[in-house]
């Protein structure tokens, strides 16, 4: 069974890094311009953080997110979006993820704040394991 790819944005804070890393499956930091730039070859989960802090002005979608999205590939064979949040940020808090699963018509798997607790790990693995046999079985079905 093929693990799903997360593709994840991580400032140097390295919050959203910690999370990804600890979930056990393929990760790629879209911080890292060769990640950025790469096109996927099946479906991906994306992990983004929202950095808006009431600054209207301000997009909350971070930049190396924006960027890996411009490809028609990557848009198209995303399955699913996760967010990182801070609760400080008010009626801001996962604003990137809630953004960009509204826009591509894909849900929101999973929310969780600043860099997770091990419960929240715990969640987010068996969601991805279940999305992980959701699409073997999609692929393999007559």
């Amino acid at each position: 069974m093929r693990l799903t790819p997360i593709y994840y944005y991580s400032s140097s804070s390295g919050l959203v890094r910690t999370f990804a890393e600890r979930l056990d499956r393929p990760v790629f930091n879209l911080a890292e311009r060769e990640h950025r730039l790469s096109e996927v070859d099946g479906p991906w989960v994306l992990l983004t953080p929202s950095y808006k802090t009431g600054n209207d002005s301000n997009d909350t979608v971070p930049e190396g997110v924006r960027r890996f999205l411009v490809s028609e590939n990557n848009r198209r064979r995303m399955v699913g979006v996760i967010g990182s949040g801070n609760r400080n940020f008010g009626r801001h808090y996962q604003m990137a993820c809630r953004t960009i699963a509204k826009r591509s018509g894909r849900p929101v798997l999973f929310e969780f704040e600043l860099s997770g607790t091990p419960w929240d790990v715990a969640e987010c693995q068996q969601i991805m394991h279940d999305l992980d046999l959701a699409l073997d079985a999609a692929t393999t079905a007559p």
